[in-house]
């Protein structure tokens, strides 16, 4: 199966790791989140595995739109939200056999090589 990459066309983050992706012969399968947003079922899942934190799009118009009470919010506050809004997720998210492995592309070249390849 082929690693899922989660995100939109016009993100700079997202263009930055397909190009990577490419470049390293990495199949991959890119989901456009404002056309085909993910699931809560999906989002849970993910969630499980990366906890809510990391996945949080803190640089975005949603996030800041959201009330000071986000601060304090669980993980379920953070799973409905993301479901809500998928702008709310950091991208790109990377999805390999199913199971969440990494949100955002910040990693050193050895952690991108063992998640992703």
């Amino acid at each position: 199966m082929a690693l899922q990459v989660y995100g939109i066309p016009n993100c700079g983050t997202c263009k930055k790791a397909l190009t990577w992706l490419d470049a390293n012969g990495v199949d991959y399968d890119f989901i456009n989140t404002k056309d085909q947003p993910p699931s809560p079922e999906q989002i849970t899942a993910w969630v499980a595995t990366l906890t809510a934190k990391p996945m949080r799009n803190t640089s975005g118009m949603s996030y800041r739109a959201l009330g000071e009470d986000k601060k304090d919010w669980s993980d379920d506050q953070w799973i409905a939200a993301f479901a809500k809004d998928a702008m709310l997720l950091k991208r790109p998210l990377f999805v390999k056999d199913n199971q969440a492995v990494l949100v955002g592309f910040r990693a050193k070249e050895e952690e991108l090589r063992a998640k992703l390849t």
